[in-house]
């Protein structure tokens, strides 16, 4: 049946359709029920298909009018008054391949190919792709599995293609707090004249996503041809994926492994490398820091790595794989604002520069020098450091900010509450813990309060006396502040000697 698409404009966050009491008797669709709609084409042929959630009102809207959600208008490129097709949609065939993946039989490519397909065009629920998910997690994937599944995340989004350009990227697993190099390392290489089109996360579980970090002084939310636009100019990007809908399914998943707290290893080697091969990258550098408190321990990091460099092999790509040390956070400002502080007195070489963040911007970013052969063997973190003093690596990062619609600025004075931990003892820093250091950075407001988070005055070893200051929490709000105060009464990150 096809229906004339309404001029009310509603967004529900997720695909909706409302059509009137009458024409759903018709068709024999009830409340909550999943149709399939395509948008007519003035030849009267169809577009691609697309499922939704139909919702059902009496004497609200015309019998021939439908009412879309704004998701669905801005996914199938919908308007006012254009016409749609809607029919009852039958139970997706993919849904028995993924009873079958729970039940530990192995997916061939043309079933991971349909689950994907699937994802995409929303003829799976939220409840179906957390069955997915789950069937990952608890039977694992093969290598050929692992390899169906990037290829049908990647062919079910778009891709980008810089030809003839050297095109690098380099990628953490996180699990970190702080370690915020992509900027250091972005400007580095991008002045070397290497293309570099970064595409990063928000947080999930930490203080902030790199995203987060970019945010505080340019937008980062660009689609495909501003990012074009941007790479070109400066050879480089940092800017938030989820806008540009390269590989939208993976995207999807990721809100589901969110929502149940698992992140199946498949599902991780997939959603990385999917993203880079989406924009032509040919170089690419995987930093998989490991320790107590990181995401993986050096056991699973190596498991790791030896995939990701199988991975690497398969796709013909130059990839590389380094382990490096997770054991503590990265850097003195933990949050976006923070993060951002240190970064740029690294590039600045401000002389109170958290030198740890510094070290290891310029270990990736000599790896990458000498990966795509702008360094020789060697000789990759010398050039990089040679880069960073010069200036000439903020002054490629001032040209991304500002082709980012940003501008410059000094974040020190918009911090509003703070309070300063002090040592109750004259002792040594044995550990200090990454995973709640993050929790307390997100109890004083991280990622959504860009100014709020922690400033970590000590490193594990040092030697601290009675009333030395430890840490002091930033945030915008003085419940915020206090609640985060108790965290660190109640959750101590460090442990002392």
């Amino acid at each position: 049946m096809e229906l004339k698409v309404s001029s009310e404009k509603w967004s529900a966050g997720l695909p909706v359709v409302i059509i009137e009491k009458s024409t759903a008797e018709k068709l024999g669709i009830h409340t909550k029920e999943r149709i399939s709609l395509r948008k007519v084409r003035k030849n009267s042929t169809y577009e691609k298909e697309f499922f939704s959630i139909v919702d059902i009102v009496e004497k609200q809207i015309s019998p021939n009018e439908i009412i879309l959600s704004e998701e669905i208008k801005n996914i199938l490129n919908i308007h006012t008054g254009d016409k749609v097709d809607i029919n009852l949609s039958l139970p997706s065939k993919s849904l028995n391949f993924i009873k079958e993946k729970l039940n530990g039989k192995r997916l061939t490519e043309s079933q991971m190919k349909q689950i994907i397909q699937d994802v995409v065009n929303n003829s799976l629920s939220e409840t179906e792709i957390a069955l997915f998910v789950s069937g990952m997690y608890r039977n694992g994937m093969v290598f050929e599995e692992t390899i169906s599944l990037i290829k049908a995340i990647l062919n079910c989004g778009e891709r980008i293609s810089f030809k003839g350009k050297l095109v690098v990227d380099k990628h953490s697993i996180g699990g970190v707090a702080g370690n915020r190099t992509t900027p250091i390392v972005v400007s580095i290489c991008a002045s070397q004249g290497l293309i570099m089109p970064k595409s990063s996360s928000r947080a999930i579980t930490s203080a902030a996503g790199t995203a987060d970090v970019i945010e505080t002084l340019a937008r980062v939310d660009f689609n495909i041809n501003e990012l074009k636009k941007i790479v070109k100019k400066t050879n480089a990007s940092m800017i938030w994926g989820g806008g540009l809908e390269l590989v939208p399914a993976d995207s999807k998943i990721i809100t589901i492994e969110k929502q149940l707290n698992i992140d199946p290893e498949a599902q991780l080697l997939a959603s990385i490398m999917s993203k880079k091969l989406a924009v032509g990258s040919k170089y690419i550098l995987i930093d998989i820091p490991y320790g107590k408190t990181a995401k993986v321990s050096k056991s699973r990091a190596l498991n790791l790595k030896e995939k990701f460099e199988r991975i690497g092999k398969y796709f013909h790509l130059k990839l590389k794989v380094v382990l490096t040390d997770g054991s503590q956070p990265i850097g003195n400002g933990i949050g976006p604002a923070l993060e951002m502080i240190d970064v740029l007195k690294v590039l600045n070489q401000d002389e109170s520069r958290p030198k740890d963040l510094e070290k290891k911007a310029l270990f990736l970013a000599g790896e990458i020098l000498e990966m795509s052969g702008k360094s020789k063997k060697g000789n990759g973190i010398k050039l990089a450091e040679s880069v960073l003093k010069s200036g000439q690596a903020f002054k490629k990062f001032k040209e991304i900010i500002l082709a980012q619609d940003g501008k410059m600025k000094d974040l020190s004075r918009s911090f509003k509450f703070s309070k300063n931990i002090l040592s109750n003892k004259n002792c040594k820093i044995k550990e200090i813990d990454n995973i709640k250091i993050s929790n307390l950075a997100r109890e004083a407001g991280c990622p959504s309060d860009k100014f709020s988070g922690l400033y970590i005055h000590v490193k594990k070893g040092d030697k601290i006396k009675k009333g030395d200051k430890l840490i002091t929490i930033y945030s915008e709000s003085k419940p915020r502040l206090k609640e985060a105060v108790k965290f660190y009464e109640q959750k101590n990150p460090f442990v002392f000697s």
